[in-house]
């Protein structure tokens, strides 16, 4: 076996259990092979997206609970900040906890970066995904 660390980590019974459903769903031997799939796919990702530079175009969507401690507001805060690549925002009410925000984004891909970071970061932020794009006229042949 490669040189393997145990590690232990504490989640949430329901969390837990739809990983579990997932795991069963798709074949996996174990819990450690899904944990070490999803890992990678996090790395790999946060990699594609530290490499990109220049112009870009895209959407932040955001699920969040707003009443975890003063989300909405620091996420406005948030937002004020990058109003230079803030095109739009579209917020719509999921059930009476969550949220779901869109923000749309137009300018330099290391501040739309720093901006998908910081809105990561936030206290009841339960999700971030970042889809971004080459605007058109800068994609290449």
């Amino acid at each position: 076996m490669a040189d393997m660390e145990r590690i232990s980590v504490s989640l949430p019974s329901k969390l837990l259990k739809e990983f579990d459903e997932i795991i069963a769903e798709r074949g996996y031997a174990s819990r450690s092979e899904a944990i070490r799939d999803a890992i990678r796919d996090y790395i790999i990702k946060h990699k594609w997206i530290q490499s990109l530079e220049g112009e870009r175009a895209g959407a932040i969507n955001i699920i969040y609970n707003h009443h975890e401690n003063d989300v909405m507001e620091k996420l406005t805060e948030i937002q004020h900040d990058y109003n230079d690549i803030i095109v739009a925002t579209l917020h719509i009410h999921l059930d009476k906890d969550h949220c779901l925000e869109t923000v749309l984004v137009r300018g330099d891909a290391k501040k739309i970066k720093e901006l998908t970071n910081k809105i990561s970061a936030l206290k009841g932020v339960k999700q971030v995904k970042l889809s971004i794009m080459v605007p058109e006229g800068h994609i290449p042949e």
